[in-house]
């Protein structure tokens, strides 16, 4: 463990580090600067009521999964009671002073403002989800899907017999989680999108048509080219989802159309770019000294496109805080960050898939050339019976169209193989040609797998191999 402190008359000062956001990357900063630190003082900021609510655990929370909402979080203020570590909810950083080193923060449960000082300034605060801007947002039942408050409401919702038809606008992960929730509990669900089908920024064409038909087999009615004027209602109340394409009806109606930084306070102080995230540098650094940059109100490096791009993941905070807490103290650090790749995964009723890298989506927006390949076959030996467990699995693969470096890939099937997504995460950070994938040493035994591994076989086909016997 290291020390770093200063000496004010022969007494120790230690040094004073002030986070904002109590999410993923507050909450890593905090484990990180306890092991490799002593003389150090801890504040974290966190401005709703509740530390640390999971997001991403929502689902399971609607579908009672989860013991209670109160455990859906990273951590509690008490999980750290060191005398060094203040976590104060409820309390709003507002500005920062750069030439004083101070932050100006409110209590926003009686409104007293104080000026805090600091040594370093983490700032992980996140995103906020988008509302669309039309008329009916206030109205009754129109909610978003995040956050502990907006968790609850939804909830009773679904437990609520009167609530027959629910409305999800956005088809993203979050979107696809909220209809399924409400399918589970019951309800009529009409799930709409601008986009031309559901998932359509995460996965490719091939996949989402499996996925867009599983989704109208569970009951999912879905829209997709849609463009939303207004929500309507009477008595204050949500009734209809006015739109292009007609009026959708809506007791309740949940917004999951994506997110933005919540930077708005950082205007003129911190720079941003042109859609409000934070700029900072290689090492996490903002124009700021001492103030450094986290999670999701930044781009993060992709290793896959070579430039920085969004990448709103729990997995990016945590490793960025990770990173830039060991360099923390450093004049400069030793190494940069080495990049993100950008993994995920999700189930859909009786679908799972994973994703990692760069898709066609991505690619384009980062400007990135890409080739792809689309693999289909069985999970295991053709001897195997479907009903004995042999599903189809499906493979989507990204590479460099001149070097063959991997890119990106997603795997998806009813049978869980999520976690080949974790193998093509390392692939990809590692900066492996298909050619190393086709090769690579997996296990073999016919209840898990093919004489060559899925993996293997989707390389090799990308390469144009003549394919292996499928017995």
């Amino acid at each position: 463990m290291l020390i770093y402190s200063q000496k004010l008359g022969g007494i120790n000062v230690k040094k004073k580090i002030i986070i904002v956001g109590a999410s993923h990357g507050g909450h890593q900063s905090i484990l990180e600067l306890l092991s490799r630190y002593e003389d150090i003082d801890i504040t974290l900021f966190e401005a709703s009521n509740f530390v640390s609510f999971m997001s991403c655990g929502m689902e399971l929370y609607l579908e009672n999964s989860v013991t209670d909402v109160n455990a859906v979080r990273n951590f509690r203020p008490e999980s750290f009671p060191q005398e060094n570590v203040h976590i104060l909810n409820n309390h709003q950083v507002t500005k920062i002073n750069s030439d004083k080193r101070t932050v100006f923060v409110t209590d926003l449960e009686n409104g007293k403002q104080t000026e805090e000082s600091y040594d370093k300034l983490i700032l992980s605060s996140g995103v906020n989800p988008k509302s669309l801007p039309i008329a009916g947002n206030e109205l009754e039942n129109v909610y978003l899907m995040r956050g502990y408050d907006w968790a609850t409401k939804i909830k009773s919702k679904l437990e609520n017999p009167e609530v027959k038809n629910i409305t999800v606008v956005g088809a993203g992960y979050i979107g696809i989680e909220a209809a399924e929730a409400a399918v589970k509990a019951g309800k009529h669900v009409t799930l709409l999108d601008v986009i031309d089908r559901p998932l359509g920024t995460y996965l490719d064409s091939e996949l989402t048509d499996i996925i867009s038909a599983h989704l109208a087999d569970k009951g999912v009615e879905i829209h997709t080219g849609v463009k939303i004027s207004a929500f309507s209602g009477q008595n204050n109340k949500v009734q209809f989802v006015k739109s292009n394409q007609g009026d959708f009806p809506s007791d309740v109606v949940i917004q999951a159309a994506g997110v933005q930084p919540n930077t708005e306070w950082l205007k003129g102080t911190v720079a941003l770019d042109e859609r409000g995230w934070i700029k900072n540098d290689e090492y996490l650094r903002t124009n700021l000294p001492d103030v450094y940059a986290i999670g999701d109100a930044t781009l993060a490096y992709s290793i896959a496109a070579r430039k920085k791009v969004p990448v709103a993941l729990a997995t990016v905070a945590r490793r960025e805080a990770r990173y830039l807490v060991k360099h923390l103290f450093e004049k400069t650090p030793a190494v940069p960050f080495a990049g993100i790749v950008g993994s995920s995964a999700l189930s859909v009723f009786d679908y799972h898939f994973a994703q990692s890298g760069l898709n066609s989506f991505t690619a384009e927006r980062a400007g990135v050339k890409i080739a792809s390949s689309f693999y289909e076959d069985t999970l295991r030996p053709s001897y195997v019976p479907e009903d004995k467990g042999n599903p189809k699995v499906y493979v989507k693969l990204f590479f460099d169209p001149e070097t063959h470096r991997l890119l990106g890939g997603a795997v998806l099937s009813t049978y869980d193989i999520t976690a080949q997504g974790n193998v093509l995460a390392l692939a990809i950070s590692h900066q492996l040609k298909v050619e190393d994938l086709a090769e690579a040493d997996f296990f073999f035994q016919p209840g898990f797998d093919r004489q060559w591994s899925l993996l293997n076989l989707a390389a090799q086909h990308a390469l144009g191999e003549v394919e292996f016997t499928r017995k």
